[in-house]
């Protein structure tokens, strides 16, 4: 395995360094410390190759424990849920490529999906290991996802985002707010909420900023344009909740709704309709545009 390819791989694996122990063998470590995981399963792993040393090499069953060493390995999910959406992808090159996310679909593996994410569809349809997101969008937003496919350029694309020198746009789909005045500009500071997963806005300087204006009015709900200045996690969601219009069928915000189950025909009205930036290596001004829409 060569060395690009040994680092595109292991982009995609977690890493363990073996902890203390007196454990015989890797496998015996791996069973205890991951106790969750039965030894059958790490069994398979191991025989399919989904188990790595530092060197990317697949290691062997009877491999010597030793106190630190790096272990490379692939998260599965048994019987993972197949996510009934399809993502589109807008444009390929040899250092870019953006597709369009569906509402449900994860960027990445997390939590109970791994191959049901856009980075794992992107990898097996244009067989390429070296893709990597620039940026995230919510599993429950849909809309634009920007990925490098080439190790050598991607840092000057990963730059883009904390120099600020790409413009995000999104459309959302919420109450109407006919006391404000429009457009505005929205800052605060955000903070970790309770559950872990939410965000609040908490005293202090702001962090965030999101500017907002009203794109079309359909009785009691509104569309709204949202240009994030920043990108916190939740902003633009914890954002509109904060003016008074919740998104519509937010599950987090302004309450949790507990035991919800993904209800594909009505998602999350968020997209991340617009991305505007001058390409680093040619200089040229590059939009994009998302090609899914949100119904009323």
């Amino acid at each position: 395995m060569s060395t690009s390819s040994f680092s595109a791989t292991h982009s995609q694996a977690s890493t363990l360094y073996l902890p203390p122990g007196t454990w015989a063998t890797v496998l015996d470590c791996l069973c205890e410390h991951f106790s969750a995981i039965g030894r059958e399963q790490w069994l398979d792993r191991i025989a399919r190759g989904r188990v790595l040393d530092a060197q990317g090499q697949a290691i062997a069953l009877d491999l010597a424990y030793k106190e630190g060493l790096r272990i490379h390995y692939f998260r599965e999910v048994p019987d993972e849920k197949v996510i009934p959406v399809l993502e589109t992808i807008l444009y390929a090159d040899e250092h870019l490529v953006v597709a369009d996310k569906p509402h449900f679909l994860p960027v990445t593996p997390a939590g109970e999906y791994v191959e049901q994410t856009l980075l794992r569809r992107l990898i097996r349809r244009l067989d390429n290991p070296h893709l990597v997101p620039l940026h995230r969008i919510d599993r429950h937003t849909a809309g634009l996802v920007l990925f490098s496919a080439n190790p050598q350029s991607r840092s000057a694309y990963q730059s883009l985002f904390p120099t600020r020198k790409i413009d995000k746009y999104y459309e959302a789909i919420a109450q109407a707010l006919p006391q404000l005045t429009f457009p505005l500009v929205h800052k605060s500071r955000l903070v970790d909420g309770e559950p872990f997963f939410r965000m609040q806005e908490g005293p202090g300087i702001s962090n965030t900023e999101t500017a907002v204006q009203v794109l079309e009015k359909n009785g009691d709900l509104w569309r709204y344009g949202l240009s994030p200045v920043t990108g916190k996690k939740h902003q633009l969601r914890v954002h509109m909740t904060a003016l008074g219009a919740s998104i519509c069928n937010d599950p987090f915000y302004p309450q949790v709704l507990k035991d919800v189950e993904d209800d594909y025909a009505n998602p999350l009205k968020l997209l991340a309709k617009g991305l505007r930036f001058s390409d680093p290596l040619s200089g040229v001004e590059r939009v994009f545009e998302s090609r899914i829409t949100l119904a009323w």
